[in-house]
């Protein structure tokens, strides 16, 4: 599957395109619901006057959002057309309709009569299942899948393939086979997918359509053993096929990086890794107004969960806890207090899946994510941002440091509330777990912009609604 790169993080294109065709079928279907309500009035669709039109704008935005929200897009891999089917179902009419509710209270002219509303929804189901439907049936064509060749048949290409069927994320590529780099092949690679060939390999991309080549060789350097064939590999670059390391592809496919492909040169001279000061500017601008707008939302919920913990369990209802933040500085974060005053006399533990230490009224702030309200102050106060990697605490982060590669660099950023590993990988309570978030947490420093900011705080909505990750 192709992509496309905006504002520094990689998105499959199909699903670009399926997106923009969805909007103007939304935005479609507030006409034709306009049309059916009162029949004998004129509506120009193209006429930005319209007073349907900035209705009919909004209407899109939110359903499209939702949408992303409730991971409709990926569902088709996991749970098949039924499991997109019924996302989408909850997403117009549960929460699109609750999101559209709550705008209309507070801008009432950009309200929709109900009755338009209604015919609206029900008419861009029908007509957003009914594409999708057909975007399935075409993408999932093998003749669509860009095909790949792996240079290299050591640990870094078992790991490239290993990735790929982890993460479902074959169905964008179809590994035609590796080429071993010299005699040693590693025992887990299927027999099947090891080509050995004397066809040059530029004549064997162009009659099997090979688009990509991924090198992933353990070692590239020659006095080492290494056989990383420069002059063959720009001969197919200049004719056309492109050639990727694996840190870069699995960077591009899965959307983290990999510790063990990653040396400290590459993160020097790879794209990334930049400052702006225009982007902390916006970043600062859009903590703001995101953080209030949560806060105007959920401080009746907060005060009502405060209650709870006091009538439960006393006080207090808040606890502070030092955590380490931007370049590795200490501040105070706040969080309703989710369990026992006493969790903690035999020092810091990591937090267990069903944790006995958690009041009642505890395990279901931290289920439901309540607890972590309170840090809403600190990103107002600059501490943290609403996006960043999660904050860890300094007695945890001191063994991270000496046990993880690259550890401390996940503290180039601001901590957030809520981070791009939150939403690939689940709650992490051990040195493993820290290990694999990390990938996710590079990946965001690499790549930080308002866009991906955009995107984590939209598709966070099926994290806290399903209860994802939560310990």
């Amino acid at each position: 599957m192709f992509h496309i790169r905006i504002f520094k993080h990689y998105l499959p294109i199909q699903y670009v395109a399926l997106t923009l065709i969805e909007y103007w079928l939304l935005i479609l279907s507030v006409y034709i619901a306009f049309w059916i309500r009162f029949p004998k009035t004129n509506a120009n669709l193209l006429d930005y006057r319209n007073p349907y039109a900035i209705k009919a704008l909004i209407f899109a935005v939110i359903m499209s959002c939702c949408t992303l929200a409730l991971g409709v897009y990926e569902a088709k891999i996991r749970e098949g057309f039924s499991g997109v089917a019924v996302r989408s179902v909850v997403a117009f009419f549960l929460l699109g309709c609750g999101s559209l509710t709550v705008l209309y209270y507070i801008f009432p002219n950009l309200q929709l009569a109900r009755g338009i509303l209604s015919i609206s929804v029900i008419i861009g189901l029908f007509f957003c299942l009914m594409l999708r439907l057909l975007f399935y049936l075409i993408v999932d064509l093998n003749q669509l899948r860009r095909r790949i060749v792996i240079w290299g048949a050591g640990n870094k290409a078992v790991q490239v393939i290993s990735n790929l069927h982890k993460e479902d994320k074959l169905s964008n590529v179809f590994i035609k086979g590796v080429i071993p780099s010299g005699k040693i092949v590693h025992p887990d690679l299927p027999a099947e997918k090891i080509l050995r060939s004397d066809t040059p390999l530029l004549e064997y991309c162009k009659v099997n359509r090979i688009s990509e080549i991924v090198v992933a060789l353990d070692e590239r350097r020659r006095d080492l053993g290494g056989n990383l064939p420069l002059d063959v590999l720009l001969d197919c670059k200049l004719s056309g096929v492109e050639v990727v390391s694996a840190v870069d592809f699995c960077e591009r496919e899965i959307g983290r990086i990999e510790l063990n492909q990653l040396d400290p040169s590459w993160m020097l001279f790879s794209e990334g890794f930049k400052y702006s000061a225009f982007r902390d500017i916006s970043k600062r601008v859009f903590d703001i107004l995101v953080s209030c707008a949560l806060l105007f939302v959920s401080w009746p919920i907060m005060f009502l969960a405060a209650i709870a913990v006091f009538i439960e369990d006393g006080s207090p209802v808040m606890y502070r806890q030092t955590r380490v933040g931007l370049n590795g500085k200490t501040f105070d974060l706040f969080k309703l207090r989710s369990m026992k005053v006493d969790a903690e006399k035999n020092g810091a533990v990591w937090a267990q899946e069903n944790d006995e230490r958690a009041t009642k009224v505890g395990a279901f702030i931290r289920n439901t994510r309540l607890d972590e309200l309170p840090q809403i102050y600190n990103v107002l106060k600059g501490d943290m941002s609403f996006v960043g990697p999660r904050p860890e605490r300094p007695e945890f982060v001191k063994d991270l440091v000496l046990q993880i590669p690259f550890y401390n660099e996940r503290h180039r950023v601001k901590p957030g509330l809520i981070g791009w590993a939150q939403l690939k990988f689940p709650y992490g309570a051990s040195v493993e777990d820290a290990s694999n978030k990390l990938r996710y947490d590079l990946y965001y420093t690499k790549n930080h912009s308002l866009l991906l900011d955009i995107l984590i705080v939209i598709q966070t909505v099926e994290v806290v609604l399903l209860g994802k990750g939560v310990r």
